[in-house]
């Protein structure tokens, strides 16, 4: 008689792991790494050098002398975590202060919970925010974008106010005025910001990349930008004195950023497609009322990691139907 084998799961394979995933991220990273190296010069290399580092060395030395077990550092993950932070950081930031980040977003925000997969917050965002509730004034003191051929390589910067920081504090008035010359600048990445923000075009070129490769779902990033852009366009036709036009929303700031490549974190989001879609909303709506009414002139970073505290209840409430088992009948 023959008898069948009955193994555990997973019974479905793919070549697909955690590495390729990582790196994968990474190299959709990389224009915008590019272009941030173009108008900020060697402080964005060298903080993004630094970052990367400290979050691979925090993770080893943990690893080696505290959990002791299995080192993970070739995955890509923590280099990943170090690169996210450089690009949410002005690039004029202390060395030691980006150190201290990278320590935050490793210990606290990924190991201290055991590891790759089982933080429930984005390590990168958890060690941005630490260091803007710690060091509010380096944090928001930005460095104004200039192509190096104009100004040099190794030139210090010069500071400035971000787009979002001039709606803050001078009105909405000012800056729509400047129309879209101003926007163009935000596109291409000639304002002042996190430097890996700034330009909107190569992030949206390495989010075409992850989508087509199957990396990223394309719920989460279009559930926040249509929500942001409803949301500002309502508030815009309402006050068009008060409220900026919605397509500035979608480019200043981090948005692009944290859409694309933070709030599709597969450990920290929903793994159901409306759940996915509640969670962009979520996010969206936070950064909104951030945004026009909070203290803060931007509230990505504070939307998603809400947002990712919600994520276990809304993968509770939108629960996929288990494979076989019928649901009972409503009469």
């Amino acid at each position: 008689m023959n008898k069948y084998t009955i193994s555990g799961s997973p019974h479905v394979h793919s070549t697909e792991n955690t590495q390729k995933i990582m790196y994968r991220v990474l190299l959709a990273l990389v224009p915008a790494l590019l272009v941030a190296i173009y108008y900020f010069g060697w402080y964005a290399l060298r903080l993004t050098v630094i970052s990367v580092g400290a979050c691979m060395l925090t993770e080893w030395l943990i690893q080696k002398y505290l959990i002791k077990g299995p080192l993970t550092i070739n995955d890509g993950s923590a280099a990943l975590t170090g690169l996210l932070l450089a690009f949410n950081v002005p690039a004029n930031l202390p060395i030691w202060m980006v150190i201290v980040g990278a320590v935050v977003a490793i210990g606290i925000g990924k190991m201290a919970f055991g590891g790759l997969g089982k933080n429930p917050f984005n390590p990168a965002l958890v060690g941005r925010v630490f260091m803007l509730v710690s060091f509010p004034t380096a944090m928001t003191t930005w460095p104004q974008a200039a192509p190096i051929f104009e100004k040099g390589f190794f030139t210090d910067a010069v500071t400035g106010p971000t787009p979002l920081g001039i709606l803050k504090e001078a009105g909405v008035g000012s800056l729509a005025e400047a129309g879209d010359m101003q926007f163009i600048d935000m596109v291409l990445g000639n304002r002042g910001g996190a430097f890996g923000e700034v330009c909107a075009i190569a992030l949206l070129l390495g989010a075409i990349y992850l989508i087509c490769r199957k990396v990223i779902d394309i719920a989460t990033p279009l559930s926040i930008l249509l929500t942001v852009f409803i949301f500002t366009g309502i508030c815009h036709l309402i006050n068009p004195t008060q409220y900026i036009a919605p397509w500035y929303h979608l480019v200043y700031g981090g948005l692009i950023l944290g859409a694309f490549f933070m709030a599709t974190d597969m450990v920290t989001s929903p793994m159901t497609t409306k759940g996915k879609i509640l969670f962009g909303f979520g996010i969206g709506v936070i950064t909104v009322v951030i945004r026009l009414w909070g203290a803060y002139p931007e509230g990505v970073s504070f939307a998603i990691l809400i947002m990712n505290a919600l994520t276990p209840l809304i993968n509770k409430a939108f629960k996929p139907q288990v494979f076989g088992v019928v649901k009972p009948s409503k009469k």
